[in-house]
């Protein structure tokens, strides 16, 4: 979070050194050089170059890491997936799992883009310890 504020900051300071630098009136010689186009355009790189910094990077990772999630479901894990649907996992094939929800053991088979979240194994016992303090 910290580094996003400095990036804006140094964007912000930056975009107005370059803006004022080209409103600056052309050198004595009358045309101005290619370098004053690049100063120009330089703002528009450093904001396109923070935009991607700031927005596509961490989508990217998180992205990667769903996926990740994704493919190490097993037999056994406690998934929930996008619609909310909850379940214990019995199959698992390339890109389809197969899960049962409830107590009546519906078996529902989904693609495995459709899985939100994976609690994993230890997810799966019906009582919490809490409860079971409570029934000793």
């Amino acid at each position: 979070m910290k580094l996003k504020k400095i990036l804006i900051v140094v964007l912000t300071i930056c975009t107005a050194v370059f803006t004022l630098s080209a409103c600056a009136p052309a050198a004595a010689g009358g045309e101005a050089g290619s370098g004053s186009m690049l100063m120009s355009m330089l703002p528009f790189m450093i904001i396109l170059l923070g935009m991607y910094v700031m927005m596509i990077l961490p989508e990217n990772k998180r992205k990667k890491k769903a996926q990740q999630m994704r493919d190490s479901i097993e037999v056994g894990d406690k998934i929930v997936t996008i619609g909310g649907m909850i379940g214990k996992v019995v199959h698992v094939s390339a890109d389809r799992i197969t899960f049962e929800t409830g107590e009546d053991r519906v078996r529902i088979e989904i693609n495995k883009w459709a899985v939100s979240s994976n609690e994993g194994k230890g997810a799966n016992k019906e009582t919490t310890s809490s409860e079971e303090t409570l029934s000793n």
